[in-house]
């Protein structure tokens, strides 16, 4: 007997009402699930605890004549991180977008290291022209470019579209750092085969899968969200980076930081901020493993991998769910391809 259509009609809503309880549990697991384990691990209590099993030789390198790119290296952890770099002897640029404050960093790093070989470069990483013309204007000095860490983000509340075009969290966070990257290959291929490409991605990620939603159409923007499938965008092109550079002697890395208590999480996240305060890691405890990704010889390393705490990580959670979706990083690099290529 045929069914109705009216059967037909209640058997794909209630198909519908099961699809959609389904994921909203999976949702709901996935952010329960990384608030506890942020909460005992992401702090400045888990940095301390985790810190018991770090061997302080790590540390101790120095690295005079390696040139290191940081960009967003103003303030929080590029600022750390540069600076950091600096007292270990590195030759370091600082890529930011306003010169002032760049200039007030590059004068704080030179005192305080000693070292002069640190360097200003101005760049909005919100803007693809700019990021181009950046990257010509580099490859003049025509210096190999050891290590290139991308730490520029920014975590945008409500929807913002930069002159080019593109909502600004993506364009920061997942154009402007794809671009930059590879752009950066051919000076990091001069390096090789110590050259390496370590992204601060976040914990964010366990919170979401990979979408092709790139630049979140929905019309109820959710800047939190949002920035969340940026940094997990960010960990499957490092995966995508590390397996088809493979031969070219340039690792790459992504690693989260933890959370910190830095200006840009204080602006974007003030109730966050305030509510773990005292309980949030330094702008240096959250660069601590990107100066120590900087330095540990490659053969300790795993190229396309997630690290935390000076130890590769998982990138997924338990039955978040969120593992298979980085089947779709092809679409997203020929996505973020075509958006790139129009500008010169």
């Amino acid at each position: 007997m045929k069914k109705s259509g009216r059967t037909l009609h209640l058997q794909l809503q209630l198909h519908l009402s099961v699809l959609t309880l389904a994921m909203f549990l999976i949702k709901t697991w996935r952010q329960t699930a990384f608030g506890v384990f942020g909460y005992l691990n992401f702090t400045k209590a888990g940095f301390l605890d985790h810190s018991k099993k770090f061997n302080p030789e790590d540390m101790e390198l120095r690295i005079p004549g390696k040139n290191c790119v940081v960009t967003g290296a103003n303030s929080g952890i590029g600022y750390a991180t540069a600076e950091g770099l600096a007292k270990r002897g590195a030759t370091v640029y600082l890529v930011c977008r306003n010169k002032e404050r760049g200039e007030a960093a590059l004068s704080d790093i030179q005192t305080k290291t000693g070292n002069q070989n640190v360097y200003l470069e101005i760049c909005d990483l919100s803007s693809v022209n700019e990021i181009k013309s950046f990257a010509s204007r580099f490859s003049k000095k025509n210096v190999p470019v050891h290590v290139l860490v991308n730490n520029a983000g920014v975590l945008e509340q409500n929807r913002v579209t930069t002159s080019e075009g593109f909502e600004l969290s993506f364009a920061v966070n997942v154009l402007g750092t794809y671009t930059m990257t590879e752009l950066m290959v051919p000076l990091l291929g001069k390096a090789s085969p110590d050259a390496r490409v370590i992204t601060v991605s976040s914990g964010g990620i366990y919170t979401t899968p990979l979408t092709k939603d790139l630049q979140y159409s929905e019309s109820n923007f959710n800047g939190l969200e949002q920035y969340a499938r940026n940094k997990r965008v960010q960990v499957a092109l490092t995966e995508k980076w590390a397996e088809t550079y493979k031969n070219k002697g340039i690792g790459f890395y992504s690693m989260h930081p933890g959370w910190a208590e830095t200006p840009g999480v204080a602006k974007s996240m003030p109730s966050f901020s305030k509510s773990l305060s005292g309980k949030l890691r330094t702008s240096e405890e959250g660069a601590d493993t990107v100066i120590w990704l900087t330095l540990q010889p490659k053969e300790k390393l795993v190229s396309g991998a997630f690290y935390f705490d000076r130890a590769e990580a998982s990138k997924h959670l338990a039955f978040a769910g969120t593992s298979d979706s980085h089947a779709m990083i092809d679409y997203v690099v020929d996505s973020l391809d075509s958006m790139a290529s129009p500008f010169v």
